[in-house]
This record gives structure tokens, C-alpha cells and sequence, in this order.
């Protein structure tokens, strides 16, 4: 299995949830504890789930860790459009983390794919 930190969809997973978390510090002081703390954790599910994928001893195992890290990709997601649509991010700031949200998806699946396939 490859070191994680040398995987490029780590590191953009990795560089998504620190814009994730600049980005919720804006979010309301009543959300600390909703919308803010969820949306913290899917993000910060993504590249962990590929750190812990990257250790498991079989591809099978690889590659449910990476499909988890695509759930809570989606997850993560719809959580910043909800806040888009309750005005808790501005339409300046969601759009560049929208891409980069769908270049980690991309970069996700044709790494569970190719984990599939045998070649990790």
C-alpha cells in the first residue's frame, strides 16, 4: 500500500477540509454545534477514510474505505450547498470548493476503481 501523505487525492481531500473549516467560521454562532460541526465531519471523514483505507491489508478493504470517503464527499457536498441556500456562505466562496469538491470525486473513484481492479 502507498504512504498516504504521497497520494494526490489525499492531499486535495486534505487542502478541501482546511478550506471547509476557513469557510465555516463564518457559519452563524448558533450553528456551532449543527450544521458548522457536521459539515466539519463529513469533510474530515474524506481523507481520513483514505489514510485508513491506505493501511488495510487487502484491496477489498482499500476500496470500501475509499467508497466511504466518496459518501461523505456527497456528504460534505450537499452540507455546503444547505448553507449556500440558508445564506451561511456567500456565492463568491461556494463555487471554487464546489469544483474542488468534484475533482476529489473524481479523483476517489478512479482510485477505488483501480483499487478494484487489483492494482493498488
Amino acid at each position: 500500500m502507498q504512504a498516504y501523505k504521497q497520494l494526490r487525492v489525499w492531499q486535495r481531500a486534505h487542502a478541501l477540509t482546511l478550506g471547509v473549516y476557513r469557510l465555516a467560521t463564518s457559519f452563524p454562532a448558533d450553528e456551532r454545534f449543527g450544521l458548522c460541526s457536521q459539515l466539519r465531519r463529513a469533510a474530515v471523514s474524506v481523507p481520513t477514510n483514505l489514510v485508513e483505507g491506505s493501511k488495510r491489508q487487502t484491496n477489498a478493504d482499500y476500496a470500501r474505505f475509499l467508497n466511504i470517503a466518496e459518501a461523505s464527499l456527497a456528504e460534505t457536498e450537499y452540507l455546503l450547498l444547505l448553507a449556500l441556500d440558508l445564506s451561511y456562505s456567500s456565492n463568491e466562496a461556494h463555487p471554487p470548493i464546489a469544483a474542488e469538491i468534484d475533482e476529489v470525486a473524481r479523483m476517489l473513484h478512479a482510485r477505488r476503481t483501480k483499487v478494484e481492479q487489483g492494482d493498488p
